[in-house]
């Protein structure tokens, strides 16, 4: 049950049980009293520890954002670099979230805290002033009361009456405080119900909000977060992938470490241990220098480096080496010694200690030492060859493997037995047996073993099928460059393939489409297929670790043949499309999703230079080959910030053109080198005698153009000069304005 009501009538009975009620709303008044004091302080905990949170969660956000990951090798796939600049869009949304936190913090405050802390002192504060006055009032009444029946009857009557008179007043004036008390006491129990709830309801109502706006953040987060587990799995397939690669060639140079020297400038490099003679009572003593050698300019240079005192390294000493000796123990109590002598120091021999006698045998033959080793190559020549054989083993795998197991799971990444698919492959290679060999109808043969022994005839190849000197040109496209110059580079490159090469991989490529067409059954997906057949089909003519951390971009070739085998096998590349310049690029390294700041104006691009632009060595006017070169695919993947020649006119290259930004235009040809403008000049100077040929191979500018949709080009005149086609407006103080016919000249209008 609860509180009974205070009746007012009993204000002037005054009862036991009038006082008990009473007592029992005072007390009930007081533990709300505490409940609210305690609910202040979690309240004011609460937030202390949110703002705790809010500066962890936002140091966390900038570790994050601090953080960037290193590559190994001179570029990133799509995925790494999306990867990398996760880490800046996990401290953006951790940034955000503690944006709302902090609101949540301050209205926790507002409509909490404050309400509370205001009914508390000004409510319940009220009642306990109205306690102690009724309280006070009790004991001043009661008392009087007691003191006034005290009263001698023999008093006189005027006294008596005074006395009364005075009891009475201060009886009506306690009358009147009670009832005040009362009507205070039952006032504040049913406004404590409201007063106190309502404010907690406010909090809630912020609570609800906060995690309301974190669910829109992360909703908003979830397409990011997709593509974002795409991009880790590629990463992760490829590195399974590179893994293997790197450990079959570490156990290769752990077998045999000489012949897998990596193929450099020096003829030999290596530790030594060279002799550093001192004063007589010192002797000498033996320190180790790495040390380098050059057989064309028999330049020997040696830099002391001790790797037990932190990697401490000396100064480089270079000398030109005159002779090489061998040093018998009978002449120094060391083995493995010997001698060299300097052009600058005759007849000062310097005497150096090899790590063993093969060691020192190698030193002494590629320092033309009197005692030379000969070094046994071995070359081993595989049978696998692109002849009518080797298309009849891949036709016949192809036909078995889409008639019988294009469904299955983890096709092409399901290996088979070693035994059988050696057995296979000498049946398939033998041209007595080929034709025997029944793929599409015998059980004998499992489909992983088919795909197994595909997969290692083209391994087996003596030469990958994309050629060992396209393999660096077809890594370029994959390192940068946007997705529609890479499939043109690649489609390119292709077509400068032996035309066996090509077919096959066609036949190859045709099919790998058709698998991935199945892959909601058997999970390859043509990122999966390009793990598989990246290091299948291409493969550098050196093994070393480099080449192998681009065994991902491998990959990325083969996506893109896969995607794109139709056009790239079935159309012919643009003939304008040019000898890639070897301008340097950077590459998008913009992350998915990021927004500019507030007010941040996105450059427009002024014009668009198209470079597939081709003149003879006719066409250009005394200046050399080399001054105006054509380029190479390096231009669709270098990340250099300077351009390799400086006769190209600033920008940023997309696709086929370089975009121009404004102010490039005016200080194009008027900024270059001395040594650098004739060849600028040629290049633009083109005969007129043939008007025809001369406006074909005029370059043309392109200019956006805001009333149409379309560009606006600008014709190249002879000279340096281009002609106006369209009008342009500028939108900026930094851009240019011109009507219809308008003429640049050197760069300047």
């Amino acid at each position: 049950m609860g509180l009974q009501p205070l009746e007012f009538s009993d204000c002037y009975l005054d009862s036991p049980w009038f006082r008990e009620r009473v007592r029992a709303h005072e007390a009930e008044l007081e533990k709300t009293n505490k409940f609210i004091k305690e609910l202040l302080k979690d309240g004011k905990n609460l937030i202390a520890a949110t703002k705790n949170l809010s500066a962890a969660q936002r140091k966390f956000a900038h570790s994050l954002r601090d953080f960037k990951f290193e590559f190994i090798g001179d570029a990133e796939t799509d995925d790494e670099r999306y990867i990398d600049a996760s880490l800046h869009e996990f401290s953006n949304f951790l940034k955000n979230l503690e944006e709302q936190r902090e609101i949540l913090a301050l209205s926790v405050t507002e409509t909490l805290i404050k309400p509370l802390e205001r009914f508390r002192k000004e409510q319940l504060g009220a009642v306990k002033e109205e306690k102690k006055k009724f309280d006070k009032e009790t004991e001043k009444n009661y008392s009087l009361l007691e003191k006034h029946l005290n009263l001698s009857a023999k008093k006189k009557e005027i006294q008596l009456q005074e006395a009364d008179n005075q009891v009475e007043q201060n009886r009506k004036h306690f009358y009147e405080l009670s009832l005040e008390y009362v009507c205070k006491l039952q006032e504040i129990q049913e406004r404590k119900k409201f007063e106190c709830v309502e404010p907690v309801l406010s909090f809630f109502q912020g609570l609800f909000t906060f995690y309301h706006q974190g669910y829109e953040l992360a909703k908003d987060f979830n397409h990011y977060k997709m593509a974002l587990q795409i991009n880790i799995q590629n990463t992760r397939n490829r590195f399974e992938g590179t893994r293997s690669e790197v450990e079959e060639l570490m156990n290769k140079i752990r077998r045999n470490p000489q012949e897998h020297k990596r193929a450099n400038h020096f003829t030999m490099e290596g530790y030594l241990y060279v002799q550093e003679k001192r004063p007589a009572p010192f002797g000498s003593s033996w320190v180790k220098h790495y040390c380098t050698y050059r057989k064309e300019t028999k330049k020997f240079s040696m830099i002391p480096f001790e790797h037990r005192s932190g990697g401490k390294v000396g100064d480089e000493e270079l000398f030109v080496l005159t002779y090489c000796t061998k040093r018998n123990t009978d002449t120094i109590d060391r083995r493995f010694c010997f001698d060299l002598e300097a052009s600058d120091r005759p007849g000062v021999p310097v005497t150096m200690q090899a790590f063993s006698e093969e060691d020192r045998k190698l030193w002494m033959e590629a320092l033309d030492g009197k005692e030379a080793v000969s070094i046994i190559f071995y070359v081993f020549f595989c049978s696998a060859q692109l002849d009518k054989i080797g298309f009849t083993i891949i036709k016949k795998c192809i036909s078995a493997v889409e008639t019988r197991g294009i469904n299955d799971q983890g096709l092409y990444r399901v290996v088979g037995v070693s035994s059988k698919v050696q057995r296979l492959l000498s049946l398939l290679m033998d041209s007595k047996t080929c034709n025997e060999v029944d793929l599409e109808n015998s059980v004998d043969w499992e489909v992983k073993t088919i795909t197994s022994a595909m997969k290692q005839y083209l391994r087996s190849l003596p030469e990958p099928l994309m050629t060992y000197e396209l393999h660096g040109e077809f890594i370029v496209p994959a390192k940068s460059g946007s997705p529609e110059s890479r499939v043109n580079a690649v489609h390119f490159l292709v077509h400068k393939l032996p035309e066996k090469n090509k077919e096959m991989l066609e036949i190859l490529v045709k099919h790998l489409a058709n698998v991935s067409k199945h892959a909601k059954r058997n999970l390859m997906t043509v990122a999966n297929l390009g793990v598989v057949f990246g290091p299948t089909l291409m493969r550098p003519q050196e093994e070393t670790v480099a080449a192998i951390m681009d065994l991902k971009f491998q990959n990325i070739v083969v996506e893109i043949l896969i995607e794109n085998h139709e056009k790239i096998f079935k159309t012919l590349p643009d003939a304008t499309f040019p000898e890639p310049i070897s301008m340097s690029v950077s590459p998008p390294n913009a992350p998915p999703r990021q927004s500019r700041r507030q007010g941040q104006r996105i450059k427009r691009p002024l014009a668009v230079y198209n470079l597939c632009l081709e003149l003879d060595d006719a066409d250009s006017h005394s200046s050399p080959r080399e001054d105006t070169p054509t380029g190479s695919m390096d231009s669709l993947s270098s990340q250099s910030p300077t351009p390799a020649f400086s006769s190209s006119p600033p920008g940023l290259l997309d696709g086929d053109h370089l975009i121009m930004d404004s102010g490039d235009l005016a200080g194009w040809t008027t900024n270059l080198p001395a040594q650098s403008r004739p060849s600028m000049v040629s290049w633009m100077n083109i005969p007129s005698a043939n008007p025809a040929a001369t406006n074909a191979a005029l370059p043309t500018f392109f200019f956006p153009n805001p009333a149409t949709g379309t560009d606006r080009a600008v014709e190249s005149v002879a000279h340096r000069k281009a002609r106006a086609v369209y009008p342009c407006e500028a939108e900026h103080s930094s851009e240019l304005s011109f009507q219809i016919g308008a003429i640049f000249e050197d760069g300047k209008y």
